[in-house]
């Protein structure tokens, strides 16, 4: 066997073309989960009535199962539910006429939430009591000293952890090519298979994601620095 070398470049331009897709899967449910994780982490935090074991119960399943079975779980499940209650409710509601791309993100976004919410929830209680203290001695109000001292610093520490979790979303997308969603993995399989060069095109779809990662890792790492120096009172 001989590495076809010149087929790697055509490989990749190839590929390259379910980057897009690739972003959104892993930038859509990072942004989604950041929501949820948020509103997870607060009411773990204050223990709010009604949601607090809901909350724990949320993680504890998510981060305790596998993420391809999250997205097999919402990709076979959820059209069952809608279709029972479309036709519970009367809707007119065509359960096929969604993309499977959107059963991928709700997938997703969810694993994100719970992955996200233990980061955000570290960064809120590691923010000393001593600041938010003085935040109420000059009278601010919960919600002022959440967003004026607590989130701020608390998100500035969790930058690296945060990265991580946005390179290991990058790689969990290529498990929406289970379900047929060609991105970068699953496009890489087709090239591959078309030219039985599976070799070659894996190569190329390798130095794809580790481009796309050296990029977030860069980005993250300027972010950091402009952070650091934030909170430290310099210009970032």
């Amino acid at each position: 066997m001989q590495l076809d070398y010149p087929f790697i470049w055509e490989a990749f331009k190839e590929i390259l073309t379910a980057l897009p897709l690739t972003l959104m899967l892993t930038f859509v449910p990072l942004i989604v989960g950041f929501l949820i994780g948020l509103g997870v982490a607060l009411a773990r935090i204050y223990r709010v009535k009604g949601v607090y074991h809901v909350a724990n119960g949320y993680v504890s399943f998510v981060r305790g199962t596998p993420i391809v079975m999250h997205i097999m779980l919402i990709y076979f499940g959820l059209p069952l539910l809608l279709d029972s209650l479309a036709k519970r409710y009367d809707w007119s509601f065509n359960i096929n006429g969604v993309p499977i791309t959107i059963f991928v993100l709700i997938a997703l976004s969810l694993s994100a939430g719970a992955y996200l919410s233990e980061i955000i929830r570290s960064g809120i209680v590691a923010v000393p009591s001593g600041q938010i203290e003085a935040g109420y001695s000059v009278g601010m109000t919960k919600f002022q000293v959440m967003t004026r001292i607590i989130l701020p610093q608390a998100l500035a520490q969790s930058i690296p952890n945060l990265t991580n979790v946005t390179v290991g979303f990058l790689q969990a997308s290529s498990i929406a090519f289970l379900v047929s969603v060609k991105e970068i993995t699953g496009t890489a399989q087709i090239v591959a298979s078309s030219n039985l060069k599976f070799l070659e095109a894996f190569i190329a779809a390798g130095l794809l994601y580790w481009g796309v990662t050296i990029v977030i890792e860069l980005i993250a790492s300027r972010i950091d620095r402009r952070a650091t120096a934030y909170n430290q009172g310099g210009i970032g």
